[in-house]
């Protein structure tokens, strides 16, 4: 694969972000996804502030593929929700001021969608819907849009929420470990949702007993079928960012061998 459509996290190589892109570079990649919480505070960030990382992406050659922004809370929790909407907007703003087009976040339990014949929706499926259509209508205004996780959401769940907003208001990130985790099936899931990728995280895990119990694994050791996955994303057309996630610099060096990108490091 080509070491152009991969990203790694600035925070797994380091808490000081000019040091993670100085690795990001030596480890041959493009791509560098920025922690919207934990890495630098979208809220905060000052105009002074987002010159000097856009000088520093530009010394080491990256961009930012995407800002990550995981929320404690859903967007169908109603605790803390007015904070949530506007922490999230003041990530998608970043992300283009950064240059990327994604925000990636879970967006929490999915409520089952209201029948045919109800007189009435699910409250909690209404608040979903009029949230993500209010993000969504922020995201096309400032250039960035919501990537919501496949993982822990099932994917027909998530294509139920994509059919009830308006268009384009809400992308997909693949999260390959987390779907099989939790029973489903990675490269079924990018069929399913292909229209609507707007990132992939390939990782990897070993599935437990039961849904949700299995463990991360470096990528190529656990039970993803790697090729099965990029071979559907090329069925698919999707050509945009491969994101790799791990804890440390030796394990995503590792990750990018196993997918033919070569390394620096």
């Amino acid at each position: 694969m080509e070491p152009s459509r991969l990203s790694v996290p600035a925070l797994s190589l380091s808490r000081d972000l000019r040091r993670a892109l100085a690795r990001a570079r030596e480890l041959g990649v493009r791509g560098v996804e920025i922690d919207g919480r934990r890495g630098i505070a979208a809220e905060q960030i000052t105009q002074t502030g987002l010159r000097q990382i856009r000088k520093w992406l530009d010394d080491e050659g990256l961009v930012v593929s995407a800002v990550a922004f995981p929320t404690r809370g859903g967007y169908a929790d109603a605790e803390r929700l007015e904070a949530r909407i506007a922490a999230t907007k003041s990530a998608l703003e970043l992300a283009h001021a950064l240059g990327a087009q994604v925000v990636t976040n879970h967006i929490g339990d999915i409520p089952p969608a209201p029948a045919a014949d109800a007189d009435s929706p699910h409250p909690g499926w209404q608040l979903l819907i009029d949230v993500l259509t209010d993000i969504g209508a922020w995201g096309h205004r400032v250039g960035a849009t919501l990537c919501a996780e496949a993982g822990r959401a099932a994917p027909a769940d998530l294509l139920r929420v994509i059919a009830a907003l308006p268009t384009a208001s809400l992308q997909c990130d693949i999260v390959t470990g987390s779907l099989l985790v939790h029973s489903h099936d990675p490269a079924a899931a990018v069929e399913t949702l292909g229209a609507h990728i707007g990132y992939v995280h390939l990782t990897d895990a070993v599935a437990g007993t039961y849904a949700g119990r299995g463990r991360p694994a470096p990528l190529g050791t656990g039970e993803v079928d790697v090729p099965a996955v990029l071979g559907a994303l090329e069925e698919r057309g999707y050509r945009g960012w491969i994101g790799l996630e791990s804890a440390s610099m030796p394990e995503l060096a590792a990750a990018i061998g196993f997918l033919g990108g070569g390394s620096g490091a």
